[in-house]
């Protein structure tokens, strides 16, 4: 039997003023260029420009100002970009002032940064590489949600993009994974301390997507490709963007401190 693929997976289902009057930080709101014509959206462009399109005032952050101007260029003049590396934390705090300062405040904010580094396995990861994973993929978020959390409006949400890596193994890549998972416990803590103001934080873990980096993994490990999916396909990085945007409007009012996987049922089939 062929399952119809529905229009929010396409990013072309017609808006529903899911997040009016909202001011949302993404954090990683660029896509990376992989010197492909034809690349699909990533999730951290799709959930700007969805964000924007339900309503929100959206700053969109990334180190690479081209990549972050050519989002904010999708989003109907709703948003603004700003170049922050995250590895900095004077640029974390700047990003973070320049945002409150813009939007008049923060009702949110997405974590949509990590890489992957080191050769595969154990024997191929280096203390080198794994201290870069770790600052990049878990200690530039605590840096982040530090510098945000006294800033963000009571009942705000924050939302952490972390990987079915760090639910199950098999990217081959030790500190992606270590560092993936870390992220949920991470998110438990900041959903504590944010409780006393109403402020949740979830994370969603997507899994394989068909994305620049997703692209760009499956060059390196090409039997990614032919994964068996029980949904039959991989994810767009509209279908992050969709779970992000229940998580971070009132339509998740009462959850806080969990983790959703969107991957076809990958981790749990």
């Amino acid at each position: 039997m062929t399952v119809q693929t529905p229009a929010e997976s396409f990013g072309t289902a017609p808006a529903r003023g899911r997040l009016t009057g909202k001011r949302i930080l993404v954090v990683g709101g660029g896509q990376m260029d992989i010197g492909e014509d034809d690349t699909p959206i990533g999730n951290g462009r799709a959930m700007s420009v969805l964000f924007a399109r339900e309503g929100a005032q959206v700053a969109v952050a990334d180190r690479d100002a081209k990549a972050a101007e050519a989002t904010v260029a999708l989003c109907e003049s709703r948003a603004f970009a700003i170049t922050a590396d995250v590895t900095k934390e004077a640029d974390i705090a700047r990003m973070v002032d320049e945002s409150v300062a813009k939007l008049g405040g923060l009702d949110g904010l997405v974590l949509n940064v990590g890489i992957g580094a080191g050769g595969p396995w154990l024997e191929g990861t280096t203390r080198e590489s794994w201290d870069k994973v770790f600052a990049i993929n878990l200690t530039s978020h605590m840096l982040t949600v530090k510098a945000a959390l006294p800033r963000l409006s009571e009942g705000a949400s924050i939302v952490f993009i972390s990987s079915i890596a760090g639910l199950t193994a098999g990217s081959r890549l030790p500190a992606y994974d270590a560092s993936k998972a870390a992220l949920f416990g991470l998110c438990r803590h900041v959903a504590f301390e944010g409780a006393r103001h109403g402020i949740r934080a979830n994370v969603i873990a997507p899994g394989l997507m068909d994305t620049s980096i997703g692209r760009l993994a499956s060059r390196g490990r090409p039997n990614r490709t032919s994964t068996n999916i029980p949904l039959g396909r991989q994810g767009t990085g509209w279908e992050t963007a969709y779970a992000a945007l229940f998580l971070i409007s009132d339509e998740s009012a009462y959850i806080t401190a969990q983790t959703l996987a969107v991957d076809g049922g990958l981790s749990g089939l």
